[in-house]
């Protein structure tokens, strides 16, 4: 590949779902719980990430994002269309070296910044199952990222039927 690091947007397009295939080399696995997630957070943020593929459409990166891209409800959302750019590697090396290294370049969530995050959500008054559902959490995930005790987080869980609004609850912690 050239040095040009602009290139590859340059070459951004929307191509039919079909027209793609996976590699024979990828060393990544999600969870279902994960490719949920994932297209959760296309139908929240939208298409934020385009598909890095070779010139006969091999997936170089973004497998699971054309995987779940060809389920409903993104699929007729779609229209059956994703968006790819193309890398033109001189050998399958350099292939596997971009799977691996934008899999890898993604990182890792952090124990103390996650707990952040919940806890400031939470301060904002969204709700447990929000969180859950946005964030990909089930509740007692939710529950040890809040650092709160069972009993707060219990009234937590139920305060819509107890009739604690959203304030109101915060401001009694």
């Amino acid at each position: 590949m050239d040095n040009d690091l602009k290139k590859p947007l340059s070459t951004l397009q929307w191509v039919a779902h079909d027209k793609l295939k996976a590699n024979d080399y990828n060393p990544n696995r999600v969870s279902k719980q994960n490719l949920e997630l994932l297209t959760q957070s296309i139908l929240t943020n939208g298409w934020t990430l385009p598909i890095v593929v070779r010139p006969d459409y091999t997936i170089i990166d973004g497998f699971h994002r054309w995987l779940v891209s060809g389920k409903e409800p993104l699929l007729s959302m779609l229209g059956g269309m994703v968006p790819c750019v193309i890398v033109d590697h001189k050998d399958k090396a350099e292939d596997m070296y971009g799977t691996v290294t934008h899999n890898r370049a993604r990182g890792e969530h952090l124990l103390e910044p996650m707990k952040q995050i919940v806890k400031q959500l939470i301060s904002e008054g969204k709700t447990v199952q929000e969180i859950g559902k946005q964030l990909g959490m089930r509740p007692e995930e939710v529950f040890r990222l809040s650092d709160f005790s069972k009993e707060d987080f219990l009234r937590m869980m139920t305060k819509d039927v107890t009739g604690y609004g959203r304030a109101q609850f915060i401001t009694k912690l």
